[in-house]
This record gives structure tokens, sequence and C-alpha cells, in this order.
């Protein structure tokens, strides 16, 4: 079973990214879940989202505390969560950001990825310029850090779970599949 919390705030589309990313799984034959976890329940407050994954039936149903990849779609979280609480080793970081952290020491023994997630949402028009949303944009390079689910699968999923705007959704998850930066494990 592979196991997979994400990091946000609130109105940038974390739980529906991990909704589109169940869809796209479980049309690629997994079983599935996703699930919320909110705190305080307004725009700007941190979010985690969970996704489970398996060829096999979840009889799971808790929290995810031993995550295998951490996906953290706001950088600035970094400064005050701890994003790799309880993250296995070797586990993908897949992070919303133009270039590598430079502390890249505090994420050694982890592997690390990386995409300006904000820049493709705004090019594409998702969101604002204040306020992007870069879940389906995450989606593409969270496809292309694990080699699954296949793109056809994440697109297809992109095209029935949003409704405003798919086309430059699923371009913006395209873009990010082919521009994410695998850092790879960090010494």
């Amino acid at each position: 079973m592979l196991e997979i919390r994400f990091h946000g705030r609130g109105g940038q589309g974390t739980v529906v990214a991990t909704i589109i990313l169940a869809k796209a799984f479980f049309q690629a034959g997994w079983q599935v879940q996703s699930f919320p976890f909110f705190g305080v329940e307004r725009r700007g407050a941190p979010v985690e989202a969970y996704l489970r994954l398996d060829k096999e039936k979840i009889l799971v149903r808790t929290n995810v505390v031993s995550p295998d990849h951490v996906v953290v779609q706001d950088r600035t979280l970094l400064s005050s969560i701890d994003v790799t609480r309880g993250l296995k080793r070797g586990g993908w970081i897949l992070m919303n950001t133009p270039s590598p952290p430079e502390d890249l020491g505090r994420f050694r023994g982890w592997r690390l990825a990386c995409c300006d997630m904000t820049r493709i949402a705004l090019r594409h028009g998702l969101g604002t310029r204040t306020h992007p949303i870069v879940n389906t944009t995450m989606t593409g390079a969270f496809a292309k850090t694990l080699a699954m689910p296949p793109l056809e699968a994440l697109e297809a999923a992109i095209e029935e779970e949003i409704s405003v705007n798919p086309k430059g959704n699923v371009e913006a998850a395209r873009e990010a599949y082919n521009e994410v930066l695998l850092v790879g494990e960090v010494d």
C-alpha cells in the first residue's frame, strides 16, 4: 500500500487534487481512499489531505501517519509545519517551488522534486494572481514524480472533476508533468 500526505492552504484545491488523483488511479486499476483533515476551515489556513493506493482492497480507515510520499502545495508551509513528519526514508517530497530550497540538508534521506506550479497555474488562468489554484498543476507533477497514474487517466479525471476551464487545467497538468525537476535523493 502507498500512502501520500498533501500539505496546502485552504482555497488551493488540496482536497480536490486528492480526489482527481484517486479517480485517475481508480481508472488505472487501483483501490483508493482519499480524505481530508481540516483544522481551521478558512481560506489560507493549513490543510492536510491523504491518498491511499493499493492493488488489493484497502481495509485501513485511519489518518496517514507514516506516508510514503509528501506533496507541499505552498512552500511557505515549510516555516511553520514539519512536512517530513513520519515520512518514510527514501520517499518523495514534491514541492511547489521554482527551484530546490537552499537548506537542502533538512531533506537528507528523502528524494526531492520541485515544480513552479504557481507560475504554471497563473499562465493557464487558474485562480487569480493573488490566489492561484495549483491543484491540477500539482497532479501533473505528481504523476511524473511517481511515474503514475498514467497521464491519460489523469487528464480524464481532471475533465470529469473540474467544470471551470477544464482545458486550461489539463494543459497545466501536462506542462507540470513535463517541467517537474526530479532532484532525487538528498545526501
